[in-house]
């Protein structure tokens, strides 16, 4: 072999490109669940943090009311974990957490986790019906405000969801039990005030009818501070849409305006509030602690009220990380429905 050919061999070896192990798809989801991963560490480490510096001793309030020695006080301490550094308690946190050991409720003496899956199903009962409602409201009237900017219904739509999202939630469900529950003037007592079931209430049809009506108020609380962001969210995405040419050429081609708001600008527009509506999903599960707490809903945010006055540290953690799942496995579903619907996304 000449040396000109061993030239041409080995710059054609130096030349050649390999393929990539991963295509640019799978490698945006490794990347995005990756991210997802370290995020809730991170938000681990911070909740414990913040939990170990909270100033009320969980042993003073638990023998409250009750004659106790000193000697009982260090026992307690220590059957509690109390007396350990504070480094251990974190890495055995840490470590029961992944092996999804959530630990022992100090103020009910049940497991977490058990506690955690009686809770779930009403906060999940509440969370997705406002979502769903604020969804389907706050869209409609976001699409339908963007398409008329400018006119008294964009101005009063746009007037009247700001002021309710700037209104706070609890403040908001307190109007709402004292006008609707307790009756105010000529407002009868209509829903009832706490709870999710009336007691002595029996039968599916009764039972069903019983829970709506608990429902009621909890929910619509949720929905009138929720719905504006799908509003400003679906109205911006509109108005970004007006000027495309390809809504020019529809008009051009004698369609209705409605046919071309629908058909053509909508689907467009939808991206960025799909997005959204899973951000506040995830959001929605830890943000009705307040909710649930102005109406005695047995959900996860009541429990988490409940934790809060021990303080009852393991019920606190527990609740904590199902919060924190929540908003940032919903990113993560937000970010990978993005790229289904978007497919530049994924294939940068």
């Amino acid at each position: 072999m000449t040396t000109s050919d061993r030239i041409s061999l080995g710059s054609g070896r130096a030349g050649s490109v390999r393929p990539p192990l991963l295509s640019p798809r799978l490698r945006y989801v490794c990347r995005k669940v990756g991210g997802a991963a370290v995020s809730l560490v991170v938000v681990l480490m911070i909740g414990f943090i913040l939990f170990q510096l909270m100033p009320s001793d969980p042993v003073t309030t638990l023998t409250r009311g009750r004659p106790t020695s000193q000697a009982q006080l260090i026992a307690l301490r220590h059957q509690l974990g109390l007396d350990q550094p504070l480094w251990m308690r974190f890495i055995q946190f840490m470590v029961d957490t992944l092996k999804g050991d959530l630990g022992t409720s100090w103020q009910f003496q049940e497991p977490v986790s058990t506690l955690i899956m009686q809770r779930i199903g009403p906060t999940l009962l509440l969370t997705g019906s406002a979502a769903l409602v604020s969804a389907l409201v706050g869209v409609w009237l976001g699409i339908h405000s963007g398409w008329r900017k400018g006119s008294t219904f964009d101005r009063a739509n746009s007037a009247v969801a700001l002021g309710f999202w700037s209104v706070p939630t609890f403040w908001l469900g307190m109007i709402l039990l004292i006008v609707f529950s307790s009756g105010f003037g000529p407002i009868p007592s209509i829903f009832p005030a706490d709870g999710m079931i009336t007691p002595g209430v029996s039968g599916f049809l009764p039972s069903l009818f019983d829970i709506l009506k608990h429902l009621v108020l909890p929910c619509l609380t949720l929905v009138l501070v929720q719905y504006a962001q799908y509003v400003t969210i679906a109205r911006s995405s509109i108005i970004d849409e007006m000027g495309s040419p390809y809504l020019l050429t529809a008009r051009a081609k004698g369609l209705a305006d409605a046919l071309v708001r629908d058909r053509h600008a909508v689907p467009n527009a939808m991206l960025p509030t799909i997005t959204m509506i899973f951000m506040q999903i995830g959001g929605l599960i830890g943000g009705a602690i307040t909710v649930e707490t102005v109406f005695s809903w047995p959900g996860l945010g009541y429990l988490t009220y409940q934790a809060l006055k021990v303080p009852d540290l393991p019920l606190l953690q527990g609740t904590f990380v199902i919060f924190s799942m929540s908003v940032i496995v919903m990113n993560l579903f937000a970010d990978l429905l993005y790229s289904i619907f978007d497919p530049r996304v994924g294939d940068e």
